[in-house]
This record gives C-alpha cells, structure tokens and sequence, in this order.
C-alpha cells in the first residue's frame, strides 16, 4: 500500500507538471518562478484545510462543516478588530484557532459521544454555524475600511514569503511529523484501517475521532483569521461551498474516503493540483466556474481509482488462494 501511495503521489506531480506545461503553451509568464510563488501562496488556505480533513477522513470520518468553522471564525476575528482596534492581532489569532477548536471538538463530541454519523453531524453544525455568524452579525459586512492596519497586514508580511505561505509550511511540517512520528498519528491510521483491530491494541476509536474533529477545527479557526485578514472582508458566505474543494484535495491526493490510508503529501499535491487549475482556467480564457465542476469530476474520478485498485487487489489474493488449495 505504501508503494502505491508513493506512484500516486509521483503520478499526481507529474500530472502537475503537465498541467504546467499545457498552461504554458498559452502563457509562458504562468510558470515564472514569482508567479508560482504566488499560485502557492494563493492555495495556502486550502493546503491547511486539507491537512485537517486528511487527519479526519482517515478515521473513517467527514468534516463538512470546515468551511463555516473557517467563516465563523473568520467573522469573530474581524468583529474583535472592529470593536477592539488596540488588541494585539496575536491574540484574535488565538482566540480564532481557539474558537475553531470548540467547534471541531463540538463535532467530535456528537461522534463520539453520541454515535451520531460524521456526515450527519457536520452537515448540521454547517448550518448551525453559518447562522449563528447571520446572529452575531446581523447580516452585516465587515469591511477593509473599518479593520485595522495591523490586523490586514499579517498574511501579507513578507520573509522571503508571505507569512500565508508560511503558516502552510510550517503546519504541513508539524502534521507530517505528527502523523508519521507520534503514537496519535499512528493510532489515526489503524483506526481507519481497522477499527476492530484497533480496540483490541487498546485504542479508543472514539475518542481518536473526537481528536481528529479538534485538529480540523483548529486548522479551520487559523484559516479562517488568515482569509478575512488576507481579503480584508467579513460576512455570511464566506467560503461558501469551499468544503466540495477540501474534500477533492484529500481524494485527489490519494485519501481513501474508506479511511486508513492518505499522507500529508498527498493531501499537499492535491491542493496544489486545484490550485493550479483555479489560477489557470481564466489565463486560458475558461470561466472559473467550471472549477466546481472539475473539483467534483475530481473527487468521483479519484474514488473509482481508489475503488478498482482495492478490487483488483482483492481478485488477486483470491486467485492466489484458488491456485494454492
């Protein structure tokens, strides 16, 4: 399996440099350093997403609700600016991750807890937190005018980088050493490959879910600080439908929905690939919205990939067995 992850994971670069390739033909500046420098940094929020989802798709779980964990953390930012314009933006980066991780531990408890399916339980807490930023908010936009400075500044602060670009980087490298380097990166893997086998080495499959809805949450509350700073707007839709493009990376990267199997890396390609096709389509005169359609072509594509290699797998061992006895 882990030679398989690899091929997909060098098949998805080479597909991206493909892709690169094709772009190029019709416009040579696409693939100047400076601009994928920029293609990068613009699918930051996405990469940071996906590395969240991964951890939950491989316990067998779903989170749908990213994208309004993102919007409402991103919404309680920016009013915290607007009301508190001398609070330190390091502390509404903070109360953002913070908040992001009540939500995601809310999810996981309903999980857990309460036995209640993943997909059930984030299709609702979607719509319960995108009402509650309608509430809190009365509807309203918070706009650049009223943030402060301070607050616009930090995704854009360059060393070397931008620091979006950064906060990318630095939290695929934690979770890449987290998920191959620590006892809880290992117990996510055999919950979702095996979740029988798992209790009986004294895992608690359960309360390994409710950790993989906290690290989605968290992620999400970082996000959403780092979108409505970046973009310097706050309301009710933000992000809207931006949960079909996590769920695609993860699938796209070679993440079986099935659970157990997936990397960082893979999920870090498979934002990268819709990253360059979001940044691409309107250089080659394609209407940006065809992306919803390519994200959801993606995710059945990758699926029935997934699908046929576990079958063919299956007929092989079969057929082994007919031949032995």
């Amino acid at each position: 399996m882990t030679q398989l992850l690899k091929s997909r994971e060098m098949i998805l670069t080479g597909a991206i440099v493909v892709l690169l390739g094709i772009v190029a033909t019709r416009f040579p500046a696409f693939i100047a350093p400076s601009n994928l420098l920029g293609v990068f940094n613009d699918t930051s929020p996405l990469i940071i997403l996906a590395i969240g989802q991964l951890v939950v798709i491989l316990t067998k779980c779903i989170d749908l609700s990213v994208a309004a964990t993102l919007a409402l953390t991103g919404m309680v930012s920016a009013m915290l600016n607007v009301a508190f314009p001398d609070m330190p933006v390091v502390l509404i980066l903070l109360i953002a991750v913070g908040l992001g991780t009540v939500l995601g531990a809310f999810n996981g408890v309903l999980v857990w807890k309460l036995g209640i399916p993943p997909i059930v339980v984030t299709l609702g807490t979607m719509t319960i937190y995108r009402g509650i930023i309608f509430l809190i908010s009365d509807g309203k936009w918070v706009n650049s005018h009223e943030m402060s400075a301070a607050f616009k500044s930090v995704p854009r602060f360059e060393i070397g980088l931008p620091m979006l670009s950064w906060f990318a980087i630095v939290v695929v490298a934690i979770f890449y050493v987290a998920m191959t380097r620590t006892t809880l990166g290992r117990a996510f893997y055999a919950v979702g490959g095996n979740p029988h086998a798992a209790v009986y080495t004294g895992i608690n499959v359960g309360r390994t879910q409710f950790w993989a809805f906290v690290f989605s949450g968290a992620l999400a509350g970082l996000t959403g600080f780092l979108w409505v700073s970046r973009y310097a707007v706050a309301y009710v839709d933000i992000a809207l439908g931006f949960e079909l493009d996590v769920v695609a990376a993860c699938v796209i990267g070679g993440i079986a929905i099935s659970g157990g199997v997936g990397s960082v890396g893979g999920a870090v390609l498979g934002a990268l690939f819709l990253g360059v096709i979001k940044n691409a389509l309107p250089v080659v005169n394609i209407s940006p919205f065809w992306q919803m359609a390519i994200s959801g072509s993606a995710i059945i594509i990758a699926i029935a990939v997934n699908t046929r290699a576990s079958r063919t797998k299956g007929r092989i061992i079969l057929k082994k067995a007919e031949q032995a006895a």
